[in-house]
């Protein structure tokens, strides 16, 4: 039983939104960061095309880039947001950050519920682990599917890079203890698909990243 994994690069900041999708055409969107209609319209065409069943809306952390599109799936597909606790307050603030950058944004709504970490999400009987992983933001989570092999990390880790720290709740320090402590004891196969940028594998960061080496 496979699962499917779809992304697009939307709005200014060239952030990546996922849309996580099973055999049965049940889906979850992850990190909805389409910016206007056009990006809007790219997002709800290939669920369209592809016919499949849009049922939970989670978020690997609440910065603005990540997070412009969750009025959108909510009015389009009844969807609320799930995120961590520790992200809550970030997200209700998100207007002023909009602000200002000059970005249009209209709020969300509220979170539908919580990720608790060390809990699972599940499509189709597939599990994803929720591994919670602050330092970039207090609330960041990873989630990662042993099966296939994949972690969708958020703006933890990037190839070659890991997620800046000098945002309000951001820590280096932390960050990098979440790294080595929970994704670097992941199997090195395992694929990262991040907020940014292109994908990466842990393996390769563990030798190769200039921040965060073993």
């Amino acid at each position: 039983m496979a699962l499917h994994l779809k992304w697009f690069t939307f709005n200014p900041f060239s952030e990546n939104t996922y849309i996580l999708y099973a055999d049965n055409k049940d889906c979850i969107i992850i990190d909805p960061g389409c910016a206007d209609s056009s990006e809007e319209q790219l997002l709800r065409s290939f669920i369209q095309e592809k016919k499949l069943n849009p049922i939970r809306l989670i978020l690997t952390h609440a910065h603005i880039d990540h997070i412009l599109g969750v009025s959108f799936v909510h009015q389009q597909y009844q969807l609320k947001p799930e995120l961590h606790q520790d992200d809550l307050e970030l997200y209700n603030t998100a207007g002023n950050i909009a602000r200002m950058y000059g970005i249009s944004y209209k709020q969300g709504p509220q979170p539908a519920g919580f990720l608790l970490p060390s809990s699972e999400l599940l499509l189709e009987n597939q599990k994803l682990e929720i591994i919670h992983a602050p330092g970039h933001s207090p609330g960041s989570v990873c989630f990662y599917q042993k099966d296939n092999q994949f972690l969708i990390g958020g703006d933890v880790l990037f190839y070659e890079s890991v997620g800046r720290t000098d945002l309000p709740g951001g820590s280096f320090e932390t960050l990098a203890n979440s790294i080595k402590t929970k994704l670097y004891a992941l199997p090195e196969s395992t694929r990262v698909f991040s907020g940014h940028g292109s994908s990466t594998t842990i393996g390769y960061e563990k030798v190769n990243n200039p921040f965060v080496k073993v």
